[in-house]
């Protein structure tokens, strides 16, 4: 039998609201993965240690607070620095298209803007990890 998907789900700066978040990762859940949320005010230290020492599949960074063009490429970054490079970095928020284009341009995935479905979400993490993490 496999083992599930395993997600870390954070929250990066001073980005206090985090009701998507949660949402997201119950709705992973509830699609059988196995999900990490590490709460509110991360760093990107703290973000790429934690996946390192959960060794999960993907990473899903929610983020409203307008600080994506800092938060993502030193995430990217750290990941490469940790040889973290088979995982999935994913994540959402209110990203304008231009940015969406720039960081998956630097190696993030796809970026999910508000009103994006669940099964949207759930689908891509399913194939990525799939195509990449030999499942």
């Amino acid at each position: 039998m496999k083992r599930p998907i395993r997600v870390l789900v954070a929250k990066v700066g001073l980005d206090g609201h985090d009701r998507g978040a949660k949402v997201i990762a119950t709705s992973l859940r509830d699609a059988g993965m196995e999900v990490i949320y590490t709460g509110l005010r991360q760093t990107p230290e703290m973000v790429v240690n934690t996946a390192l020492q959960e060794d999960v599949d993907a990473i899903g960074i929610s983020i409203l607070s307008g600080a994506h063009m800092t938060v993502f490429p030193k995430i990217i970054e750290l990941m490469k620095q940790k040889e973290l490079t088979d995982v999935l970095l994913t994540g959402g928020g209110i990203i304008p298209e231009g940015d969406m284009i720039k960081l998956k341009e630097l190696g993030v995935g796809e970026l999910f803007a508000p009103g994006t479905t669940m099964a949207t979400i759930v689908t891509y993490i399913e194939n990525w990890t799939i195509n990449h993490r030999n499942f």
